[in-house]
């Protein structure tokens, strides 16, 4: 029985990563630590090494408790894991928010344009004229001396501690819906409120991403979890499986990012 059959097609990369590392840290005996990885990727570790392997162990640390994005460490089945492996960084800094208005794409933007990649950063908040971001400790000194600006605000990155975290201002809206199947074509019909040809379009033409990664095939089914994002409409998150109906469809429960 392959272990890819557990798995959707454009996971297997990922899966090949994860068991790649494990063979690594029974072979070396040492932890392997990963960059941060987004809730679907946390459960594809999870689900490939369980919790009777006899060799290795897992856990996931992304600054705090309830952290969306964690960095997760591989280690000896023998291995104390602590905070302190994972190598995590929270930058703030803040901006004069009565003059300009700063989102998390925003910050985002600019990082990726000092050529940061999506894996290097945790989870990024905003509130009340300051925003913070979790970070790999070893690029936290480059984003600290590059990042100097974000839109028309200039900003200075300071280190804090963890304890010192804000939570976000994001607001995000859930609803219930009734859909006649999981594929992703159907759902970003039903939780962007567009025809069902447009939002296949979206997809083919590589404009949408699931957790993260572009995805051109309309019939990927999502799963529990699964962060969409829609080029031009903005994200959301499939968030519950519930029941079916007496016509055999099935309930579901999304999430989407409300726009300030």
């Amino acid at each position: 029985m392959s272990v890819y059959q557990h798995f959707r097609k454009f996971e297997h990369p990922f899966v090949d990563a994860v068991l790649s590392w494990v063979d690594n840290v029974e072979r070396t005996y040492t932890p392997y630590v990963t960059d941060f990885l987004d809730p679907r990727e946390q459960a594809i570790i999870a689900s490939l090494i369980g919790t009777q392997h006899d060799e290795v162990k897992y856990a996931f640390f992304g600054g705090y408790e309830g952290s969306e994005r964690k960095r997760g460490c591989i280690a000896p089945i023998y291995e104390t894991v602590t905070e302190e492996m994972f190598g995590v960084t929270l930058l703030e800094a803040s901006y004069p928010s009565k003059f300009v208005s700063i989102r998390h794409r925003d910050i985002l933007g600019s990082l990726m344009s000092l050529g940061i990649e999506r894996k290097t950063l945790g989870d990024i908040s905003v509130r009340d004229g300051i925003f913070q971001f979790f970070i790999n400790r070893e690029m936290a000194s480059y984003v600290q001396m590059n990042l100097t600006q974000v839109k028309q605000s200039t900003v200075k990155l300071q280190s804090k501690s963890y304890e010192e975290r804000i939570e976000s201002a994001e607001n995000w809206l859930e609803r219930q819906h009734t859909v006649s199947s999981l594929r992703l074509d159907v759902l970003i019909k039903e939780i962007y409120k567009i025809p069902r040809s447009l939002a296949a379009t979206l997809i083919k033409q590589q404009k949408v991403k699931v957790n993260f990664t572009k995805v051109d095939d309309p019939s990927t089914l999502l799963l529990e979890g699964d962060l969409i994002s829609v080029k031009g409409y903005g994200r959301s998150k499939f968030l519950y499986l519930g029941g079916t109906t007496r016509k055999d469809k099935r309930k579901i429960t999304s999430a989407r990012l409300e726009e300030k």
